[in-house]
């Protein structure tokens, strides 16, 4: 059974709808200047989407806490959690299938992208059981995926950057369908606007803002003019769940209210000049001293590797000698192993980090390893290097300190191709298919793979030539490092074009 729901009206005065089954299968991205309504149109979605499947709104200014009362959301204010906190929120909260608001009012902009990035992290990591249906909704995307580099740290952009982009380019598969929302196209990064395929664009009037809005619904250049003259709550829609070609549309009333209404103008108050004079230039008062914020009781994951650190220390055994240089080399050289009898599992390629994890541990155990197991985080960068075929003994090289700083600029699950591909480059080899690409990257599509080289040359990291046969080189920037030439389309046959 089809579930539409109403938007609003058209042009033509017909009910807008929107096909909500067809909207998890892909994505939407919701454009407008402010004042143009776009935060009307989420709370209208989100409303009359709330009945029929789960959702979670990324919301940086407390503007849809509101829904709480009326439809049962959970809200999180994030300022009152870790990071570690967050991630397990989202983990349990696509679990139990609640929906939530994670209100990130108060929050500078970096820990806005570091507490948002750490939630949908722990929404995409869950396990493959738990891949239920969800809405996830980012307002003010540009904030989360900016174009350029801003204020915020470096380490904190990657972070919130390989979050959207996860949830836009891979979440599909996990059941999330992320719904962003701008002010400005120039504003949001092209790899997380270019993976949607419904668009609602709003007013806009900047004209490099005017020509992204039309290129996306295929119109003609001289017919962008059209967005400037948008009245507040109308429309343009295309795409699957929307309609097949440029459809404008109103939409229709919310039940809920933003929490932060419009300022209304109001008649100024009336004062003598002298009564004005005495109240606002009085003496300030006395400095107080402010009491010191108690600092927040940690979280239930704090209390848990507390107690197990603890019982560690009191646990009755000898302290072990510090190990030698040949035993380190030796435990590197067996984890190496074991991960890659992990890696040699069918379909190991295409599993969630989090599953890899958990039978990477349990071998380790079986190996005598238990207690010198890598954490979560370290485990990412054994895994990156073992898809890109590099062993610890060969990243600890000192020649492949410029290629990690440079794949280092690339997203998390990017950095394995990047440096799969440096690899045959500083070896002289064949530069990878599009199959190897996609394996190494996690997924079937060779579509997919295309286009991560392509986004990866944007970076201006890589230079991609094609000789008269077809065959493929790349070149590593300035490491003057360059792949033997090698055919894109290699094994193609055997694993299907997708």
């Amino acid at each position: 059974m089809t579930v539409a729901i109403e938007m609003g009206e058209t042009s033509a005065g017909a009910t807008a709808a929107l096909d909500l089954e067809e909207l998890l299968a892909t994505r939407l991205l919701v454009q407008g200047n402010s004042g143009s309504g776009k935060s009307h149109l989420l709370r209208r979605l989100l409303e009359q989407s709330a009945p029929w499947v789960q959702q979670t709104i990324i919301d940086p200014e407390g503007d849809f806490v509101s829904l709480a009362e009326r439809f049962g959301h959970l809200v999180i204010d994030a300022e009152e959690h870790t990071e570690r906190g967050l991630q397990a929120a989202g983990e349990r909260a696509r679990i139990h299938r609640v929906s939530t608001v994670l209100n990130l009012e108060g929050l500078d902009a970096e820990n806005q992208m570091r507490r948002a990035a750490a939630f949908l992290g722990g929404l995409f990591e869950v396990a493959r059981d738990h891949w239920y249906p969800m809405l996830v909704v980012v307002d003010e995307a540009q904030l989360f995926a900016p174009a350029v580099a801003g204020e915020v740290s470096d380490e904190a952009r990657k972070l919130s950057l390989g979050a959207m982009t996860n949830l836009m380019c891979r979440g599909r598969k996990r059941g999330l369908a992320g719904i962003i929302a701008t002010q400005r196209l120039a504003k949001l990064a092209k790899n997380v606007a270019a993976e949607a395929s419904n668009f609602l664009m709003g007013r806009t009037f900047l004209d490099i803002d005017m020509a992204r809005a039309a290129d996306l619904l295929g119109m003609e250049r001289r017919q962008a003019e059209a967005f400037r003259d948008l009245e507040r709550g109308q429309f343009m829609a295309l795409g699957p769940a929307l309609s097949r070609r440029p459809l404008g549309l109103r939409i229709g009333p919310t039940d809920t209210k933003p929490r932060n209404g419009t300022p209304r103008l109001m008649p100024l108050p009336e004062a003598a000049l002298e009564d004005a004079r005495a109240i606002i230039l009085a003496a300030p008062p006395p400095e107080t001293v402010r009491p010191q914020r108690r600092a927040p009781s940690p979280d239930l994951l704090d209390q848990l590797m507390a107690a197990k650190s603890a019982a560690l220390e009191i646990r009755p055994e000898p302290a072990e000698a510090a190990p030698s240089a040949e035993d380190l080399a030796e435990r590197r050289e067996r984890m190496d192993r074991v991960l890659g009898a992990v890696l040699a599992e069918p379909d190991a390629g295409f599993r969630v980090i989090g599953v890899l994890y958990q039978e990477f541990v349990v071998r380790c155990r079986i190996e005598g390893l238990a207690s010198v197991v890598p954490d979560l985080a370290e485990f990412r960068r054994m895994l990156t290097r073992a898809r890109a075929g590099l062993g610890s003994e060969m990243a600890e090289d000192d020649a492949w300190r410029d290629v990690s700083v440079r794949a280092s600029l690339l997203p998390e699950d990017m950095q394995g191709v990047f440096m799969m591909i440096a690899r045959a480059a500083k070896e002289s080899r064949p530069c990878p298919s599009d199959a190897a690409i996609a394996r190494a990257y996690g997924s079937h599509s060779l579509r997919r793979a295309r286009r991560l080289l392509t986004y990866i040359e944007e970076q201006g990291l890589i230079v991609c030539q094609l000789d008269g046969t077809g065959r493929r080189t790349v070149t590593l920037v300035e490491l003057a490092w360059a792949t033997a030439p090698g055919d894109p389309n290699a094994e193609e046959a055997e694993l299907g074009v997708s």
